[in-house]
């Protein structure tokens, strides 16, 4: 197989990509409309929004079929960057009860689909499928990598919302872990003596690709991680002072009778 076009100059590449750009822009439409989201909220939504678009209407998007690390830069964006974003920003009205959302953010289901797709569209059978069918990245692998870290990170980070169902120290721990299949991926695509993907990319490119996902991935990870050690620490700061309020209380009632 040959490899991709690399004739033209990448950073002369960009494209409008409607299929994204329309769905953002109304997406931001909505967003804005709800009156129960916090300027911070507003700051998560508009830095996700820009990530989508930084990685799909500019040369990282337009030649990501051409280079694998300019693959790997939207991937790691778009799953380790833009999926949490929108999870901060998501309102506190936002609580879906209905069971496809359940199962879907389920902790132990969202942890494994997160770390398949994380796997298996880097793997050289789909991968080499996504490539020679730009339709395959469009509208199954990008819509995949915005979802399921959504799905994923939904339960993980900012207590402040409800209806979660992962303690802070259980977050803390999945987190830890998703950066096993993370970070393993990486690694061997960047160890790998040899074109993983029927010569469609150099292996410097290869390369490239490999440790953009390794170094990136624990560098990204740590964030995330040090957040969600952030809101165990304020969550048991305020189970302190719930049981101090409580000792005080049933101390009064005491001295009272």
């Amino acid at each position: 197989m040959e490899m991709h076009n690399h004739e033209s100059s990448v950073w002369s590449s960009w494209q409008l990509a409607p299929e994204i750009l329309l769905p953002a822009l109304l997406l931001t439409y909505l967003y804005l409309r709800n009156k129960d989201v916090t300027k911070v909220q507003i700051v998560y939504f508009a830095s996700a929004v820009f990530s989508v678009l930084l990685v799909v209407l500019s040369p990282i998007g337009a030649r990501t079929m051409d280079y694998f690390s300019l693959h790997m830069i939207q991937h790691v964006t778009l799953m380790m960057i833009t999926g949490p974003l929108f999870v901060l920003a998501t309102p506190k009205s936002f609580a879906p009860t209905n069971r496809f959302f359940t199962i879907a953010t389920h902790p132990v289901l969202s942890w494994f689909t997160y770390a398949v797709l994380m796997i298996g569209v880097h793997l050289p059978g789909p991968h080499n499928f996504i490539m020679e069918n730009p339709w395959a990245h469009t509208y199954i692998e990008v819509p995949l990598y915005l979802l399921l870290p959504y799905f994923f990170y939904y339960n993980l980070l900012d207590r402040k919302l409800t209806n979660r169902n992962v303690s802070p120290a259980l977050s803390v721990i999945s987190l830890f872990f998703m950066m096993v299949p993370e970070t393993l991926t990486g690694f061997f695509i960047y160890v790998s003596q040899g074109s993983l993907y029927n010569e469609m990319y150099t292996i410097e490119d290869q390369r490239r690709g490999g440790s953009l996902m390794w170094a990136g991935a624990m560098i990204i990870d740590t964030v995330w991680m040090a957040l969600a050690v952030y809101h165990w620490i304020k969550s048991e700061e305020v189970r302190s002072q719930e049981i101090d309020a409580q000792i005080k209380l049933e101390s009064e009632n005491q001295n009272e009778e």
